[in-house]
């Protein structure tokens, strides 16, 4: 890899990182606020409340986004903190959906219907449409909606254009030696935590590590603790959005965390454990873009069915956390 290409592997994933932030932008003023009214209201069960985090994550494409709302409702006294929990929750599941779409890139077949499936094939027509109602309509709506069609475009072209870049990296001994240093729990989970907090996306940090994966260089060994990472860095932003904020709105931010923290030390554990016992074979294979999709997915699915019946000890670390004084914010 030259210089170019380096300058090329950069610039898509600037347009990788601007279409998912402009995608979500549109989705977020096409709700007209709608969507701090879903999460008001519909937070009283936990199931609920996980569905309607899950929900919203996947409209918007982003769990740090959702969580900065419910950081800011609880600050606001809107919502308690107990109705957080499962919100949080489902918000990890919620922005698995970006990383099954990304996954779509890898269908090979020359049958037209099938082909039509790959984002690559059809986001071309969603630019068209997108920039056509830019060019010619004049309601905010409808600029709203072509924001996330051309969004949706630019983002898979930036990941079109970095997973060209990075296919011939695979042939590189010092690229593929990096690569496997992450497959080291510990330094794959630092690595996949540093680089969320810097992007503040584990969206498109997923997406990142799934167009990494063409060069058929990126085991199964080095993804899995690189996406456990990935979910404690996306709390960065909502940690961020918790200074200056009331006690129980950094409380909210800190359960954020700590359901990462928990459930990343809780997955990790129980794996490489069994790994002694029962060796994985399949750790040392290359993973694909559905492979991590489906990591990714299993991971925040498992996470949040231990950890959702501990909702009252999350709430708790996190006011201990804070301080005793922490008080009860009522509706």
């Amino acid at each position: 890899m030259d210089f170019y290409d380096f300058l090329t592997m950069l610039g898509g994933l600037a347009l990788f990182l601007y279409g998912m932030n402009l995608m979500g932008e549109g989705l977020s003023r096409m709700s007209g606020g709608r969507l701090e009214r879903v999460l008001e209201k519909l937070t009283s069960n936990p199931l609920k409340a996980v569905a309607v985090g899950a929900g919203v994550t996947a409209v918007i494409q982003s769990s740090s986004a959702t969580t900065v709302m419910v950081v800011g409702l609880v600050n606001s006294g809107i919502m308690k903190l107990e109705q957080t929990v499962g919100v949080i929750m489902g918000a990890n599941i919620g922005t698995t959906v970006t990383s099954w779409i990304l996954s779509l890139a890898g269908i090979d077949s020359d049958h037209f219907f099938i082909r039509m499936l790959k984002p690559s094939s059809f986001s071309p027509l969603f630019a068209i449409v997108g920039v056509g109602i830019l060019m010619f309509s004049h309601k905010d709506r409808m600029k709203s909606a072509a924001a996330v069609f051309v969004g949706f475009s630019v983002l898979m072209f930036g990941m079109e254009t970095m997973g060209k870049t990075v296919e011939p990296l695979a042939q590189i001994p010092e690229f593929t030696g990096i690569l496997t240093r992450f497959s080291h729990p510990v330094w794959g989970m630092l690595a996949g935590a540093a680089l969320t907090a810097v992007i503040q996306s584990s969206s498109a940090a997923v997406g990142i590590l799934q167009a990494f994966s063409i060069t058929g260089a990126v085991s199964y060994g080095a993804a899995i603790p690189l996406i456990m990472g990935q979910n404690i860095g996306t709390c960065v932003t909502a940690m961020i959005s918790g200074v200056g904020a009331s006690k129980n709105a950094k409380c909210a931010s800190l359960i954020h965390f700590y359901f990462n923290v928990v459930g990343t030390i809780l997955f990790m554990t129980v794996f490489y454990i069994l790994n002694v016992f029962y060796p994985f074979s399949f750790l040392e294979k290359s993973v694909s873009a559905i492979g991590i999709a489906i990591i990714h997915s299993l991971f925040n699915i498992v996470s949040t069915v231990c950890l959702l019946p501990f909702s009252k000890q999350l709430v708790m670390l996190a006011r201990l956390t804070v301080g005793r004084e922490v008080r009860q914010e009522k509706l």
